[in-house]
């Protein structure tokens, strides 16, 4: 009765505002459409695959597709690479959307700040196919950067095609791309402190170099927080667009990340889908597990985490 009762609440709190639940509808509809559904293909994790029975008729397997991936010296090289590559671009690159909210937030000349923020954000509209362009042209070796050196009367560089300029240009670019694109959400987060805080410091005698340190980075930790968690969330599948697109056959040593892995071995070889949806089930659920450890961690450290109803962000 309890739960038919509760149902009913429920019930009746939809029926009172309808028209809302009537937009979420449209959304509601594409998640399960293209979010929830696809999940059953899944079950391939644990099938060989066979075209003409399809995903639900395909003999089952049990773990031997999650046997073969273990014992794949290659599967363990793209771990490594990927946990290299996305926890070094976590360290580097999450500080800079933090700090040029920061600086925006504390200039002063608005004919000046207005046009650096358009011109900042701009390249989060670029596909990385025109970014990896761009770069190839002004980096490759007969490029726009090699030609002024070589006008210079030095020798050619080779960046595009080396081993030890891949990562530090992937992330590079990945500051260029993305770092004003998020630094919206952390002056959204700054423009909601309240301007008597810093009036308070003020008057005590603070520094603007004090004012950042313990009134707007404290106010915008739980943002700060959330941010890192998501990102750290997406530590085995972040970059994939971009590595693909930027690398090519002499850098496959070290771009050679777990997404990369998966492109190659469904793609670029005889297909087996089974083999591929474990490693992709598997990779799944590390981002789940890094998820959890990292809201944990923002909890211990005193954050409200990503699965609190008190967020105040």
């Amino acid at each position: 009765m309890e739960g038919q009762g509760r149902f009913r609440r429920l019930w009746n709190v939809i029926v009172k505002y309808r028209a809302i639940y009537f937009l979420l509808l449209p959304g509601l509809i594409w998640y399960l459409m293209f979010a929830i559904a696809p999940l059953s293909g899944l079950q391939l994790a644990f099938k060989t695959y066979k075209a003409n029975l399809g995903i639900f008729g395909s003999p089952f397997t049990g773990w031997a597709n999650f046997r073969r991936v273990f014992h794949d010296v290659n599967f363990w090289n793209a771990i490594r690479q990927t946990l290299l590559i996305n926890v070094v671009r976590l360290i580097v690159t999450f500080p800079f959307p933090i700090l040029m909210a920061i600086l925006f937030n504390e200039m002063r000349f608005h004919k000046v700040k207005n046009p650096l923020q358009v011109v900042f954000t701009l390249p989060h509209f670029l596909s990385w196919v025109i970014i990896a362009s761009i770069f190839n042209n002004l980096l490759s070796f007969d490029g726009f950067v090699n030609n002024i050196i070589a006008s210079l009367g030095l020798e050619r560089v080779k960046i595009v095609g080396s081993t030890s300029a891949f990562m530090p240009l992937l992330y590079y670019t990945d500051i260029w791309r993305t770092a004003g694109w998020n630094t919206i959400v952390y002056l959204a987060a700054i423009t909601d402190i309240e301007m008597e805080q810093y009036e308070a410091a003020e008057i005590d005698g603070a520094t603007r170099f004090q004012m950042i340190t313990h009134v707007t980075i404290p106010s915008i930790r739980g943002t700060i927080i959330i941010m890192f968690i998501l990102a750290t969330g997406n530590i085995m599948t972040a970059g994939f667009n971009q590595v693909f697109n930027m690398s090519n056959a002499a850098v496959r040593s070290v771009a050679e990340t777990l997404d990369m892995y998966i492109y190659r071995i469904t793609f670029q070889a005889a297909p087996d889908f089974g083999f591929s949806m474990a490693i992709t089930l598997f990779r799944s659920v590390i981002n789940m597990l890094l998820l959890l450890v990292a809201d944990r961690g923002s909890k211990m450290m005193g954050g409200n985490g990503l699965f609190s109803m008190n967020q105040s962000a």
